[in-house]
């Protein structure tokens, strides 16, 4: 752990390891919308993932406390360089502000400037996720009837009905914030990683449009199909 360590330590290090842990999360976000998207498929391919997915009770322990130490650190990582970044800009600025005249506004537009507020919004979005399907907080008409615990497809449906506004509305706008942050925060990584050759930078930038736009329009498809049904 001392490699860790010593990488925290650094602006550079820091900056690596959340381009590790921002992957590494990406990574989940495939393998998340892959299963949800047998919603799609039909109650019985849904539920029959849903449950052997659940069978496997002590490697799905171990894969949540990871997946959460990963979101953690992203977020302390993504704040301490957040606001290194801040100051950095305000004193590059200000020596040389008389040769740049008005660049000032510009700089709020920035695409690393509205990472944090996005970033804010996702964790918001996680936990009212994390309400609905993990902790099941909401009405108890959501999650059972007559006294029976509803399927796992039968739960996501109820949960994501147009009827149930909060989450609708909730998950609508977490995942067009989820969309912007990908947008940037993807091909960052690669480039934080030292993938920003000339060369490969617009490919890399396009293949993180789309990835990001895969991810949150694949997720926000959910509330919207289920409101048809």
């Amino acid at each position: 752990m001392s490699w860790l360590m010593k990488a925290l330590s650094t602006s550079v290090g820091r900056k690596f390891v959340m381009a590790i842990t921002g992957l590494l999360l990406c990574g989940f976000l495939v393998a998340h919308l892959a299963g949800n998207l047998l919603l799609y498929v039909g109650a019985q391919a849904y539920n029959d993932y849903a449950h052997a997915l659940h069978k496997q009770a002590g490697l799905l322990a171990v894969a949540e406390v990871g997946l959460f130490l990963l979101f953690v650190a992203h977020i302390v990582i993504a704040l301490q360089v957040s606001a290194e970044n801040k100051l950095a800009r305000t004193t590059g600025y200000v020596m040389r502000q008389s040769k740049q005249e008005g660049r000032n506004a510009d700089e709020k537009w920035r695409p690393d400037s509205w990472m944090l507020l996005s970033g804010i919004a996702i964790l918001a979005f996680v936990i009212l996720h994390l309400i609905d399907f993990r902790l099941e907080l909401r009405a108890s008409s959501f999650y059972e009837a007559n006294g029976v615990k509803l399927e796992p497809f039968d739960k996501a449906k109820a949960l994501l009905s147009w009827s149930n506004s909060i989450t609708v509305i909730g998950y609508s706008l977490g995942c067009l914030f989820l969309g912007a942050h990908l947008s940037h925060g993807f091909q960052s990584a690669f480039q934080t990683l030292g993938l920003n050759h000339p060369k490969y930078t617009p490919t890399i930038k396009l293949v993180s449009l789309l990835f990001a736009a895969l991810i949150g329009f694949g997720f926000a498809s959910f509330p919207l199909w289920f409101g048809n049904q």
